[in-house]
């Protein structure tokens, strides 16, 4: 069975050592790699994390015994409980047990090691605060009208979930698409340095996470690592109209590329023509009139990052349209749907529960605001998490930016939406409910709250960090047992 990499390549690029009874090379082979026992199929390599609550490697004997091959065992564990490992390793001779100082780097140094094996590959890169995935899909979703592309599924963007993603490559892809993500320092530099892209994207610089980085520029000097391995021949795809793009640009050795809504239309041929709200947008690109149904206006940002790539890899304008108009709402990000609520009214719910940041949140308000035809607004707002000591300050402007959309009611719920609470109640807006918790009762709370204020035609917005689970109200206000005619 072809392994992914071969003995000597993975041993070499782990820096590790066989250890245990050590197997025959001739039968060695991987097929897979997990770092979730539960993921673990025949053939697979183990790699255990150690987290803050868990440590993976109590979960080797459950893997070994699910049909794991190779098993990465850190050095340190190792030889702590040497011996339990030879038993392991004894009780099991088809499975290579390999020692390695830290599995997280050897499950990145692995990725690097697979990757290089497909030289002919054209590897993009794409990073930014927000819209990320979105932008991915979109790119995706053009440059496979002209090519086989690799790509990591949903938000496998993370230190673990871009070097597992690149084990998916399979050889016959032309280009790779990897998103980039990072809750910490240094950790773009880490994924970059596995994927070492030669094309790369960075879609905006925002404040998620400025609690660990500490400030926009922090911020913005970590997404800009996703240009270091950009070569003479490669590109970079800055977005104009962000106030650190000057910033991003300095030292790329490759060409620059600039798109967004200032750009003009004579270096670009791209032109807005029309907010339609749910509908999305529509907007030319060359002479082709393109209706991208993912709705709010940042998503026509996104769509320009996209164009300007597919550009650059000479996809036609009318393969973008087709491209463009083909893609559907991610789930979890701005989702719009008719939702009948108990008590039989009729609302537009927008849900968008997956994440949450300052952009974020004032890109989503900014849509309810635009939206025609709406008899109330309603929005339930919940925590930010990760803005650090800059929490206060970022929940305050949420509840100004919330004021400035023009609702009826605003619901705060959780710790840090006090802040919010109390800004809008500065503003003059007395409609406000604040629920200091995320607990069920709160989330009870907030949903028999809802059912009592909710009418037909009106707009429902939910938003929150993932974390809260604002998603929960849903199947509480939802009607059961038919649908209501509003």
């Amino acid at each position: 069975m072809k392994s992914l990499l071969g003995y000597d390549e993975l041993l070499n690029a782990v820096s590790g050592k066989a250890v245990g009874l050590a197997l025959n090379e001739k039968k060695f082979y991987f097929t897979s790699v997990v770092t979730d026992s539960r993921n673990v199929v025949e053939g697979s390599l183990f790699v255990p994390l150690i987290g803050q609550n868990q440590d993976g490697h109590v979960y080797i004997p459950q893997a070994v015994k699910k049909g794991a091959t190779v098993v990465f065992v850190a050095s340190e564990e190792y030889e702590k409980n040497s011996q339990k490992y030879m038993d392991l390793s004894g009780d099991n001779p088809d499975v290579l047990f390999v020692a390695v100082l830290d599995t997280l780097h050897a499950l990145q140094d692995a990725a690097a090691a697979y990757v290089s094996k497909f030289p002919a590959l054209v590897k993009i890169g794409i990073t930014g605060s927000s819209g990320k995935t979105t932008t991915k899909e979109m790119i995706v979703a053009v440059l496979k009208q002209k090519y086989k592309v690799a790509y990591n599924e949903g938000n496998l963007n993370s230190e673990t979930g871009l070097p597992l993603s690149v084990f998916k490559i399979q050889g016959n892809e032309e280009i790779g698409v990897f998103e980039m993500g990072m809750n910490r320092v240094d950790e773009i530099g880490e994924i970059a340095g596995v994927l070492k892209p030669q094309c790369a994207l960075i879609t905006n610089i925002g404040t998620a996470h400025i609690g660990i980085l500490g400030s926009r520029e922090n911020i913005a000097a970590e997404k800009r690592k996703i240009f270091s391995y950009i070569p003479e021949n490669g590109a970079a795809f800055i977005p104009s109209d962000d106030d650190f793009a000057s910033f991003l640009a300095e030292g790329i050795k490759g060409r620059i590329i600039n798109y967004g809504k200032s750009v003009s239309a004579a270096d670009c041929d791209v032109t807005f023509i029309s907010d339609n709200g749910f509908e999305g947008t529509t907007f030319k690109v060359g002479g082709e009139e393109v209706h991208l149904k993912l709705p709010g206006v940042y998503n026509y940002q996104n769509a320009l990052g996209a164009v300007a790539v597919g550009r650059y890899f000479g996809v036609r304008d009318e393969f973008i349209k087709a491209a463009l108009e083909s893609l559907n709402v991610i789930s979890g990000r701005t989702e719009v749907e008719q939702l009948d609520i108990r008590g039989c009214a009729r609302a537009m719910l927008v849900k968008d529960c997956y994440n949450a940041n300052p952009e974020s949140m004032a890109k989503v308000l900014s849509f309810c605001a635009s939206v025609k035809n709406v008899k109330h607004r309603i929005y339930i707002l919940g925590d930010m998490l990760e803005l650090g000591s800059k929490s206060a300050e970022e929940h305050a402007k949420v509840g100004a930016e919330a004021v400035a959309s023009s609702p009826d009611q605003i619901i705060f719920i959780g710790s840090e939406m006090k802040y919010a609470a109390a800004a809008a109640k500065s503003a003059g807006f007395l409609n406000v409910l604040y629920i200091p918790y995320t607990d069920d009762d709160a989330i009870e709370l907030t949903s028999q709250f809802v059912i009592d204020c909710v009418s037909s035609g009106d707009l429902l917005l939910l938003k929150a960090s993932r974390g809260v689970q604002l998603e929960r109200i849903i199947p509480l206000i939802a009607a059961s047992g038919g649908t209501c005619n509003g």
